[in-house]
């Protein structure tokens, strides 16, 4: 399997390990609402509010990366810049989870747009294709 699509399985567990703060945060709350956690989790507030928003925006960058790396796959365009934009793009939702459980919004608004870049030049990264060879 090649790098980008290890990064792409590695974001996709990424998705799930960002929401355990979730689930602690929903315990210390007075136990786990398994029958009505979306409502438990929207009463969430400080540090639990902040896991759900990690989490949620974990989603949403996950979707634009994938098709990017499957944009790069399908025009057969690889090389090191699409391993290198798919390894910085996980290190960089990394870092944005710990700055968002840390509440540090002016970096973790940093390496969001970094991992954005990363999705979008993948995304674009068949024009580029002769660079990248």
């Amino acid at each position: 399997m090649s790098i980008p699509f290890w990064c792409v399985f590695i974001s996709a567990l990424l998705i799930y390990i960002a929401r355990l703060p979730v689930g602690k945060a929903m315990k210390e709350q007075g136990g786990y609402n398994n029958h009505l956690p979306r409502q438990q989790q929207a009463q969430l507030t400080g540090y639990g509010a902040r896991a759900l928003a990690a989490h949620q925006n974990s989603i949403e960058a996950f979707v634009l990366f994938a098709a990017g790396v499957l944009m790069a796959h399908t025009t057969q365009t690889a090389g090191w810049l699409i391993d290198t934009l798919a390894i910085v793009f996980v290190v960089a939702r990394i870092i944005y989870v710990g700055f968002y459980l840390a509440d540090l919004a002016a970096l973790r608004s940093l390496a969001w747009l970094v991992g954005l870049i990363c999705s979008l030049l993948l995304m674009v990264s068949p024009t580029f294709r002769t660079v990248m060879l």
